[in-house]
């Protein structure tokens, strides 16, 4: 496949007031890497219940600064903390011991997990003035009424951490493991610190590679270094590309099936 045909797909997570320093840092790294702001933005309407993005007016005008530079804004979650009780026991692992309580969407049932979708969408798209690219549910993880509510909703895009798909249709856009770090305790970031060196050569001969950063790795440097020889390493082989380029693909082969 010719390096034309490559892309390398960014995002930036947990995006609201709550960490909006951190924010500006990694924008400001990923496009220095991308040559600007190609990427997307994943937001988050009230992080934890303490940083509602509804009425900081501030904060309106950075996202709508952003989105006109060219970011890609998607829905990402409401609180990005799980308020649920988990009956089943995986479940519970998952929500307890993988995403330190934040997998929101994992124990949500369908109707609640829609009024979020809608919640969150409304007022992001208020703010900006535009649709939103789609919805990414936090930790990357969807229980059975997250994956319903997301057929009922219309968002155009989703993702999770093996893919990304289209849930009007459930056609897979994407696939492969997210390239991402974790700051939370030394054991979780020499672990990925582990996984980026390998994926980055390891994944190279795929067609789409996504990458993903969080606030908190601005406060490790071991992982700010890795994100950059990341990037530095898989610009070799791929364009920096947008989530909707996707949709974009999707829509030509059906074009050139239907002509053929």
């Amino acid at each position: 496949m010719a390096m034309s045909e490559k892309r390398l797909l960014a995002s930036i997570h947990d995006v609201g007031p709550l960490h909006a320093d951190a924010v500006d840092r990694l924008a400001d790294r990923l496009s220095h890497h991308l040559g600007g702001p190609r990427f997307a933005m994943l937001v988050v309407p009230d992080h934890w219940g303490q940083a509602p993005i509804a009425e900081d007016k501030t904060f309106h005008r950075r996202m709508r600064a952003w989105h006109a530079s060219g970011a890609e804004i998607f829905v990402h979650g409401w609180y990005h903390q799980d308020r649920s009780h988990h009956a089943g026991a995986i479940a519970a692992i998952k929500a307890r011991h993988m995403t330190a309580g934040e997998g929101e969407f994992l124990g949500l049932d369908r109707e609640e997990a829609r009024r979020r979708m809608i919640a969150g969408r409304t007022l992001i798209e208020d703010i900006i003035g535009a649709p939103v690219a789609g919805f990414v549910a936090p930790a990357w993880l969807y229980g059975p009424g997250a994956r319903a509510a997301l057929a009922d909703v219309g968002f155009v895009l989703a993702e999770d951490h093996m893919r990304v798909w289209a849930p009007d249709s459930g056609a897979v856009l994407a696939r492969g493991p997210v390239i991402t770090w974790a700051s939370r305790s030394r054991a979780r970031i020499a672990s990925s610190l582990a996984f980026s060196a390998l994926a980055r050569h390891a994944l190279a001969g795929m067609g789409v590679i996504r990458v993903a950063v969080h606030p908190g790795d601005v406060t490790v440097p071991s992982l700010l270094t890795s994100i950059d020889r990341t990037f530095e390493r898989l610009l070799q082989s791929h364009q920096a590309g947008r989530y909707a380029d996707l949709l974009f693909d999707r829509d030509r082969k059906k074009y050139a099936t239907h002509c053929g």
